[in-house]
């Protein structure tokens, strides 16, 4: 049971930002004595990968557009990092969850997390100047470093707050959607009235 919150955090900070949990728990793994990291993520080689994508992700997420490419092209990866990273905690504490239900809590709730993520990117895109995006990234990118952080020392205080961030994202992901698809459908009809009056 003691794997869980750090399963669901991780999950959470790798729907945002994946290679910066794999490189932060390695990291702390390796020099900061967090018995809770497997071995797996504190290789040379893994720390290595995991830093050189982790800032290229962090110059094309502060780009326009770019990060929404980005994105996409994490629809699938993101996910698959959050329920690998579940199922290695899981195997590296036996007794708390299954590898496979720590991978599927991890990926889902990684893809929920990058499903908001990309979302409020879409959104944010919409404004002409780019310093709305460079401070989404920011702050995308200090929350998970602030919550991996978290989960190591204190796991289900983060676990606690990637599960209100989760749930906030959604709704805000939402309320977005409809006011869009509102804005939409008064579009089409002032088209169709247009139309009709010509």
């Amino acid at each position: 049971m003691e794997a869980v919150p750090l399963i669901f955090t991780s999950g959470w900070a790798s729907g945002i930002n994946a290679y910066a949990v794999v490189l932060l728990l390695g990291l702390f793994g390796r020099f900061g004595g967090a018995d809770s990291v497997p071995p797996a993520l504190e290789r040379t080689d893994v720390l290595v990968a995991a830093g050189v994508l982790f800032l290229c992700e962090a110059v094309l997420d502060k780009i326009p557009y770019v990060d929404s490419l980005w994105d996409v092209a994490h629809t699938f990866i993101r996910p698959v990092a959050g329920a690998t990273v579940g199922a290695l905690l899981a195997s590296h504490d036996p007794g708390s969850l299954g590898e496979v239900a720590a991978g599927a809590l991890g990926g889902t709730t990684a893809l929920l997390s990058h499903g908001v993520k990309a979302g409020l990117r879409m959104a944010v895109n919409t404004s002409p100047e780019p310093a709305s995006n460079i401070l989404l990234s920011l702050s995308e990118d200090l929350s998970v470093a602030g919550l991996v952080t978290l989960a190591v020392f204190h796991p289900w205080l983060a676990a606690s707050t990637a599960a209100v961030l989760l749930a906030l994202g959604l709704l805000i992901v939402w309320f977005a959607v409809s006011r869009i698809r509102r804005f939409w459908l008064r579009r089409r009809e002032r088209r169709r009235a247009r139309a009709a009056a010509a």
